[in-house]
């Protein structure tokens, strides 16, 4: 709150702010925090994070996570924050529904060790709460936010026809690229509950096979700096994190945020610095060496 008390009231410029989810826990300060926000920009876009639908203080609000889903997106609309595509000064935002799947993982395990399990590990699979039909065992919850995009299948169609710039943005990361490989994470089952494989094809979809040179998807949920072209598109993580995070990382947050992704007519050029991608930038990605990192290896004993 901290932060959000130091942002600036709305000015002349027309601003554009792009909030790739978990803003908040509880409805109440979800409210709270998009009107702040809301104070300090012309137009705020959103799209929701698994913290957004948690239900462990809220249990008897809800009957369950969609439920809470409905009423964010209701509470968007009345303040006055964009859900659903819109070009802004020719610029098209395309805000992309998405949950993960544990199949979005095709890397190495690491051997040897006793890691947590995704139940114990993920807060999601307690805090959050699910209709039949939909659960965090398989795809099913990844193809149900994924299909919560295709209403707006002939607006982007509009856009892609009439607009020279577009970005993209979601909650979850498109590509398993955009982690750190499992040896380097104190969880190294981590990308289990990241990712979409939907998502890169509806990514794919708006910016083409290839990307372009005015292609750009922002993504949130790793707390992860991020800034690097994949295949023709830039993708982007911008995160201000946790405190406690932000009091040991390089690179975590309050100072440099809002990031300025794109003004005068293009994309700015890239964040700095940006630990991974930048460790990337100079390192092949080596998924199939398995021995934990020192920084790792000291929380774990082997089997």
């Amino acid at each position: 709150m901290a932060w959000l008390k130091g942002l600036p009231k709305k000015g002349k410029k027309k601003e554009v702010l792009l909030v790739a989810g978990d803003v908040a826990e509880t409805y109440e300060k979800f409210v709270l925090t998009m009107s702040r926000l809301k104070a300090s920009f012309e137009h705020v876009f959103f799209v929701p994070g698994n913290h957004d639908l948690w239900l462990r203080r809220e249990k008897e609000n809800y009957i369950d996570s969609l439920q809470k889903l409905d009423k964010i997106l209701d509470t968007c609309q009345r303040l006055g924050v964009e859900t659903n595509p819109s070009v802004i000064d020719g610029l098209a935002i395309i805000p992309l529904f998405s949950w993960y799947h544990e199949s979005f993982d095709r890397e190495k395990d690491i051997p040897g060790i006793r890691i947590p399990s995704l139940e114990l590990a993920c807060k999601d699979f307690r805090a959050c709460k699910w209709p039949d039909g939909l659960t965090n065992g398989d795809n099913s919850l990844a193809t149900h936010f994924d299909a919560m995009n295709d209403k707006n299948k002939d607006t982007v169609q509009e856009m892609l026809a009439s607009c020279n710039q577009i970005i993209s943005f979601s909650h979850f990361i498109p590509r398993l690229e955009l982690c750190p490989e499992k040896r380097m994470l104190f969880y190294p089952n981590l990308p289990k509950m990241i990712g979409s494989d939907f998502l890169e094809a509806r990514i794919r979809y708006i910016h083409g096979a290839r990307g372009n040179t005015n292609a750009c998807h922002i993504f949130g949920h790793t707390h992860f700096c991020w800034d690097v072209l994949l295949d023709g598109i830039r993708y982007v993580q911008a995160p201000l994190a946790y405190p406690r995070e932000r009091k040991r990382r390089m690179n975590g947050g309050e100072d440099w945020l809002p990031f300025c992704i794109y003004s005068k007519g293009e994309l700015t050029e890239n964040m700095s610095p940006c630990y991974w991608s930048d460790y990337y930038a100079s390192n092949p990605r080596t998924p199939d060496v398995t021995e934990l990192t020192p920084w790792v290896a000291r929380f774990y004993r082997k089997l």
